[in-house]
């Protein structure tokens, strides 16, 4: 004697066979087939664009950091901190929606570098990169230059470190 096993495929009617019922995508009956975006929904939380916008940005030669000074002095003190880490979004700030996504970012560049396109550079391989990773279509980067680093800091920044 069998149970029944609380399937939910149709049983079939009066001349049909039961070998259109089968449980592989390709037996299964045309009718009954959805199309994979009905199937289900995702989400993409803030932080993933975050740190895909921002490790895209630093790609683009002529960036040297990304931050306000602020945040940047925030990030250098948890970077030291045992068990620290430097955070892949620090610098970026997106809003996330259902199908769009805007974003902006705090940009420190490199003395000489031309800034309007460089700017032009990071909006396209941060928008590139964003797409292509989330189908998220992004609507707008914004990009707010706070400093450029000078030749002569990184010097400067080596020899503070070892006084300390």
């Amino acid at each position: 004697m069998t149970e029944p096993n609380g399937s939910t495929l149709p049983t079939p009617g009066p001349g049909e066979s039961r070998t259109d019922l089968g449980t592989t995508p390709h037996a299964a009956r045309p009718r009954l087939q959805e199309p994979s975006e009905t199937r289900g929904r995702t989400t993409i939380a803030d932080g993933v664009v975050e740190k895909i916008a921002g490790i895209a940005a630093r790609e683009v030669p002529g960036i040297h950091a990304l931050g306000g000074g602020f945040v940047r002095t925030m990030g250098a003190m948890r970077d030291r901190v045992p068990g620290g880490h430097a955070s892949a979004g620090r610098g970026v700030k997106v809003e996330v929606g259902e199908k769009q996504t805007a974003i902006d970012l705090q940009v420190v560049v490199e003395y000489g570098v031309s800034i309007t396109d460089l700017a032009t550079e990071v909006r396209e391989n941060v928008i590139a990169a964003v797409e292509r990773m989330t189908g998220l279509e992004v609507v707008e980067v914004n990009i707010a230059v706070n400093d450029v680093h000078l030749p002569d800091e990184d010097t400067q920044e080596i020899r503070e470190d070892r006084l300390r």
